[in-house]
């Protein structure tokens, strides 16, 4: 080991370098303005604070290496505090990258101009400190960095939560709308609610990020949250809904994953959701459903369940129009399926040709989106049969037409 230097050659060196720390901020900062294109770029109050970084860490190396030995190793958390603070309010605004190349520019001028600060015996002694230095610097900068990207991550988490239980609610005001812009929600329409079990063994944060990567990869938006032990996962950007939820069905645990209907946009996402609870509460009554399932497939269930928005829909959306329709249709298809979905039988029950009641069933497939001679659509045909007919609300026969 080397003798120690005497503490004369150390304050000799140091008095030099605090007369020229000005200077060396100067050329710091302006070899930044002529080689990185991102400082320039950059607006005066942010270049600011960036030359308060130079400043400050040129300022703590001088300070650190006039210190006596015992104090140097105190120093470094100064160097840390003072050179750390001020990357937290840029955190947001250049890149970690960014300030590595910030600290290495600053260490390089300090090397490059040691030659003509110091005396030319102190040379290696303070070229060695400013690697000593600029290794200590990095550290601590990565490690403001790394603290805010969690705090970030954690922040974000309980935003993304705050949105995912505002659609939940149907809350869909200006500050849900500008939470979930202020997470990277690009306000695209035909937006769509996935709910599913969460599954075992696996955390929040990975679960919510193979989510988003998963929603990336097929073009959209992703918004996620556990509630309870449900995954509800809010999409945008949506195609077809059955594509959307299968791109996340490996996601989720067991048990049913439920796509609800494609709405305009997130302020009207609440009917999504709204549908997708009601579906995935009802889902145990169709044990063989697909995976994902659409809460329409699932309006029987739905409505045996309690479910009124299911049962209006299938009273005013599928049972009005056929007992309103020409040619009685909505007897015909009761005939139908009182005969268990036999043409002929239906045919000498109504006293009419078997072509006749073809022809009918087609009718009842374009007016409702159900055809009779599917099993689960012919389901769905009798539940709204019995709820229209319970509610009372017979429309006034059209008359049949001319000819």
């Amino acid at each position: 080991m080397s003798p120690r230097r005497p503490r004369t050659d150390r304050e000799r060196a140091a008095t030099a370098l605090v007369r020229a720390s000005g200077s060396l901020s100067t050329s710091a900062m302006a070899r930044m303005e002529g080689e990185k294109p991102w400082f320039r770029d950059l607006s005066a109050e942010e270049r600011s604070w960036v030359g308060q970084i130079v400043q400050a860490g040129i300022r703590a190396f001088v300070d650190w290496y006039g210190a006596t030995e015992a104090d140097a190793s105190q120093s470094f958390a100064v160097a840390a505090s003072v050179f750390g603070a001020a990357p937290r309010a840029l955190a947001g605004t250049i890149s970690l990258q960014q300030t590595v190349e910030l600290v290495r520019l600053s260490i390089e001028v300090v090397e490059h101009d040691v030659d003509r600060i110091v005396d030319a015996a102190d040379v290696p002694d303070v070229q060695a400190a400013v690697l000593r230095y600029a290794r200590e610097i990095a550290f601590a900068t990565a490690e403001v960095y790394a603290r805010a990207a969690e705090m970030r991550g954690a922040w974000d988490a309980r935003l993304e939560a705050l949105v995912v239980d505002a659609v939940l609610r149907a809350e869909g005001d200006e500050t849900m709308l500008s939470r979930a812009s202020a997470l990277g929600w690009s306000a695209r329409g035909d937006v769509t609610v996935v709910l599913g079990n969460l599954p075992e063994r696996r955390t929040d944060t990975d679960l919510f990020d193979a989510v988003r990567r998963a929603a990336r990869d097929t073009g959209m938006d992703a918004l996620c949250a556990a509630q309870g032990d449900r995954l509800v996962v809010l999409l945008g950007g949506v195609g077809d809904p059955r594509v959307a939820g299968a791109a996340l069905e490996g996601l989720y645990g067991e048990g049913p994953v439920v796509v609800g209907p494609v709405t305009d946009d997130l302020q009207h996402a609440h009917v999504s959701a709204r549908a997708a609870i009601a579906a995935h509460r009802a889902a145990a009554g169709w044990p063989d459903a697909p995976r994902p399932v659409l809460s329409s497939e699932l309006l029987p269930e739905r409505a045996l369940a309690g479910d009124g928005h299911a049962r209006r829909h299938l009273v005013e959306d599928v049972f009005l129009p056929l007992a309103g329709a020409r040619g009685g249709l909505a007897d015909s298809l009761a005939a139908y399926l009182a005969h268990g979905g036999s043409i002929e039988g239906t045919a000498r029950a109504l006293f009419v040709h078997p072509n006749t009641v073809r022809y009918r069933m087609r009718q009842v497939a374009d007016l409702t989106g159900f055809t009779p001679n599917r099993p689960r659509d012919a389901l769905t045909l009798q539940v709204a049969l019995i709820l229209g007919r319970q509610s009372g609300r017979i429309p006034a026969p059209v008359s049949p037409e001319p000819g």
